[in-house]
């Protein structure tokens, strides 16, 4: 009988300064990197949080009142899933022969969404996310997800799941996305240049070892793609003395681990922008699974178990008539195609 074969692939890591809040200035720069991975023999490129248009700074920087001079703008630069920017992409993909996860700032009607999109080598989305609980200031700016956006996609790259920053300190969430038999796994970031040495916890050490972290014990390859602060900006989102000590430019620190926790490419200097680039084979997964599965041999459901709630948080709900099932008639704004053949609407690959 013959072995089983296991997907390999090329797989990139962006390190990068978006042109901040200006949405076609960053899709050019956008597809001139997917351009670059795949004359390299990338087939799956990962980017950063919010890296359309840019992480919104100012939030960490100034009083709300303040902040306002940004919040138009910012809102006018978001992408629409669906949307003719988006379109930019997805048509890039499918040029390329590239796979695409993308983090963004989604606008959906009069909301913001940390969002991720993942969209496939035709061009097809195959997955959007949105960040559950946007972290400490960021929830000026942004609102919730739910529980439809732990989800793991099956491909034929292998199994992708997707997550935001400081989501990877989140145990139940982490755990939600293990259990689904993830591979690959996205960890996108924002750059790490803010509060330095005052804030610890928001810093590269802590968070590349969350990244590390995350690949040892769910056994999985983590892509972390970092954003870079630009020197251009740091001028226009620092104008005070105290502002420029608050965010430095660089920060960006993206890696690329094993399902040992091994670091798979040479890191960039943090003020630098380029791709990580590394080789990956599933079929090491075993390897790392037979020592410890914290989702099979080594769990111990009799003692802890996770309940997990994956039904979108549908806003407004129609009843027909009475005695009727309700029925939705406002969704969550993403389209994604039918799943493929044999998956239900529970499953890790099935379409939002």
């Amino acid at each position: 009988m013959p072995a089983a074969t296991h997907p390999r692939l090329r797989v990139a890591a962006v390190q990068a300064a978006p042109v901040f809040a200006d949405i076609d200035a960053t899709i050019d720069k956008t597809i001139a990197l997917m351009e670059q991975a795949a004359a390299d023999g990338v087939q799956l490129i990962a980017f950063p949080e919010t890296w359309i248009p840019g992480y919104p700074w100012w939030i960490w920087l100034t009083p709300p009142a303040l902040g306002m001079a940004w919040v138009q703008r910012y809102f006018d630069n978001s992408l629409v899933i669906g949307g003719a920017e988006f379109q930019r992409l997805r048509d890039a993909a499918r040029r390329l022969k590239l796979w695409l996860a993308l983090g963004f700032s989604e606008r959906a009607a009069g909301s913001l969404y940390i969002a991720q999109a993942l969209i496939d080598d035709q061009g097809l989305l195959r997955r959007s996310r949105r960040k559950l609980k946007p972290t400490h200031v960021e929830r000026t700016v942004f609102g919730d997800g739910d529980g439809s956006d732990l989800t793991v996609t099956a491909t034929a790259l292998g199994n992708i799941g997707m997550l935001n920053c400081w989501e990877h300190l989140q145990p139940l969430s982490k755990y939600a996305l293990y259990a689904q038999d993830e591979q690959i796994h996205i960890g996108a970031w924002p750059s790490f240049s803010i509060y330095p040495g005052a804030a610890h916890a928001l810093g590269p050490e802590v968070n590349t070892a969350a990244s590390r972290v995350y690949a040892a014990e769910g056994q999985c390859f983590v892509i972390a793609p970092c954003a870079v602060v630009s020197p251009a900006m740091h001028a226009a989102l620092c104008t005070e003395p105290l502002q420029q000590q608050l965010l430095q430019p660089g920060g960006g620190h993206a890696r690329i681990y094993g399902p040992d926790g091994a670091e798979l490419a040479t890191p960039l200097a943090p003020d630098a922008e380029g791709l990580l680039i590394a080789d990956i084979d599933l079929g090491v997964i075993a390897l790392a699974k037979h020592a410890a599965d914290p989702v099979g041999h080594y769990a111990r459901p009799d003692v802890t178990r996770l309940l997990l709630n994956r039904s979108p948080g549908h806003r407004v709900m129609n009843a027909v008539e009475a005695g009727s099932p309700f029925e939705v008639i406002s969704g969550r704004g993403a389209e994604c195609p039918p799943p493929p053949a044999g998956d239900d609407a529970d499953s890790p690959g099935a379409g939002r």
